[in-house]
């Protein structure tokens, strides 16, 4: 099993999506380091598009649930029923039991039921009725939320928001992306007749692949420090706690692998830095009230932190 795969199913997906290759890269390495991915843009930008994309392109199960206040636990993991004709109850399997998911607008949702997803993501499992079912491999959430739009909204609280490997945001297209996109999509739809190149099994096989990645010592140190920045930094309330420190390690192994290495350089870091530890700090409230943001202050951490020397 080579990463020669990874390629292909990035290929595959720029077949719909137009113009946005590092996006689909995070999210392609958000699924390899068996993490979890928030999409936080506008509407209309292709958050659903292209986690549909993702799934038809590994010939996964693919689930779409619209968050809403209604929407109880039971909703997402399942629930039993009584048969009458066997007198025994059965599971009814949620939307949960599949390989992608993509739990749109999650913020819009209360939290009892914000919980009961984030604990499939951690634990990979449900539990109803005493009875414990185990989720599919490869099983990978996309949640979206609207950063504008808060009416209504129960907003992800610091200690959930830390359980996703990664933030993503798509961004504008380009005005020559966009002339594209509606070249694309003037006559028919390509997501219709896109075909895998991958299947899950392959997904998992990667997955293991991805964890035999070498972090030499120094990148090992880079990633430290790097974190140990956020916590001493007068600019944040709140730096990344040892879970940031690993999410950065295993996309870094992820990321690597999907541009062809078998190690990871500080390069692969610096780029993962962003939307890995921007969502896992706190701003000082005097830095927010003046404008500022975790990413800026984060890439001053990293203009700061030592890269480590080359081996020779």
């Amino acid at each position: 099993m080579t990463f020669d795969l990874c390629r292909r199913i990035v290929e595959n997906i720029s077949r719909v999506i137009v113009g946005k290759q590092p996006v689909i890269e995070l999210l392609l390495a958000g699924l390899l380091a068996d993490g979890h991915v928030l999409l936080e843009d506008m509407p209309g930008l292709g958050k659903t598009l292209i986690a549909k994309s993702l799934a038809k392109s590994i010939g996964a199960g693919f689930k779409r649930v619209q968050f809403t206040p209604d929407l109880l636990p039971a909703d997402i993991t399942g629930f039993t029923v009584y048969n009458q004709q066997r007198g025994e109850f059965l599971f009814q399997s949620g939307p949960v039991m599949t390989h992608v998911l993509l739990a749109d607008e999650i913020n819009r949702t209360i939290p009892r039921t914000q919980s009961s997803l984030l604990e499939s993501m951690e634990e990979r499992q449900v539990t109803v009725d005493g009875a414990t079912h185990a989720l599919p491999r490869p099983f990978f959430v996309m949640a979206t939320q609207n950063p504008i739009e808060l009416e209504g909204t129960f907003p992800l609280p610091e200690a959930q928001l830390d359980r996703f490997l990664l933030r993503v945001r798509i961004g504008y297209p380009s005005q020559p992306e966009e002339i594209a996109i509606l070249a694309r999509f003037q006559e028919r739809d390509p997501l219709r007749t896109l075909e895998p190149v991958a299947s899950p099994e392959d997904v998992v096989a990667l997955q293991e692949v991805r964890k035999k990645i070498v972090v030499s010592g120094p990148v090992r140190e880079y990633i430290a420090n790097l974190v140990g920045a956020t916590r001493v930094s007068p600019r944040f309330r709140l730096g990344a706690s040892p879970r940031g420190s690993l999410a950065l390690m295993r996309a870094g192994q992820a990321l690597a692998g999907l541009r062809g290495r078998d190690f990871v350089l500080p390069d692969d870091v610096k780029c993962l830095a962003l939307p890995v530890l921007a969502h896992r700090v706190i701003l000082r409230e005097d830095e927010r009230l003046r404008g500022e943001t975790p990413e800026r202050v984060l890439e001053e951490i990293l203009r700061q932190v030592p890269v480590p020397a080359p081996l020779e």
